[in-house]
């Protein structure tokens, strides 16, 4: 009976600590599922979004001092008035989220990078590929998972843990490049002839 009891003792820290390093995989995953589903509920529990936005921020405008904390108003009120303007939605450019829609995170969850944002439909699994994530990075508290396209461009995913066996999504590397432009929107249906028009 003591041998019984070690052995199942011995099984269940082997599967903790499996499930403790793997989670930020199932993690990913998880959001892959979520995205294809347009699971809105599902991804908010495992996406911090007010950080993926402050992630894609600097790496859509081109400007990597976007990361820097703002200056305060006594010690450089200059730069605190420029970065105030920088920061107005009417003057900041690329729209941050259209990269967090269902259907453009599938898209980034299957290494299309810069482009997901152009997605506005989820493609089935018989006509998008499903690449697995590498790891690229992997600590006690954060995690890093890489995807690539044919062309080799990675899409890098930074995962935070915020519990035991709790991982959320903190950060989307984007693959060098520009960011496609937004797509035109659809022309309206022509109008139709006026009755009795010769």
């Amino acid at each position: 009976m003591k041998r019984l009891f070690g052995n199942l003792l011995i099984l269940a820290i082997v599967v903790a600590v499996v499930a403790f390093f793997a989670a930020p995989a199932v993690g990913f995953f998880a959001i892959r599922s979520a995205a294809e589903a347009s699971d809105v509920q599902g991804l908010a529990r495992l996406i911090d979004f007010p950080a993926v936005r402050q992630s894609l921020r600097p790496q859509l405008t081109g400007r990597p001092e976007a990361l820097a904390p703002a200056p305060s108003f006594l010690e450089d009120p200059i730069g605190a008035v420029r970065r105030q303007l920088e920061q107005n939605p009417v003057i900041r450019a690329p729209d941050v989220d259209a990269y967090l829609t269902p259907a453009a995170l599938a898209a980034l969850m299957r290494g299309e990078g810069r482009y997901a944002s152009l997605r506005t439909t989820i493609q089935t699994e018989a006509e998008a590929a499903e690449p697995w994530p590498r790891p690229v990075f992997w600590s006690i508290n954060r995690a890093r998972m890489a995807v690539e396209d044919q062309g080799g461009s990675r899409t890098v995913f930074t995962f935070e843990r915020r519990g035991p066996f709790e991982w959320k999504l903190v950060q989307i590397g984007l693959p060098d490049g520009a960011a496609p432009p937004p797509a035109p929107a659809p022309a309206p249906p022509p109008a139709a002839k006026a009755k009795g028009a010769s």
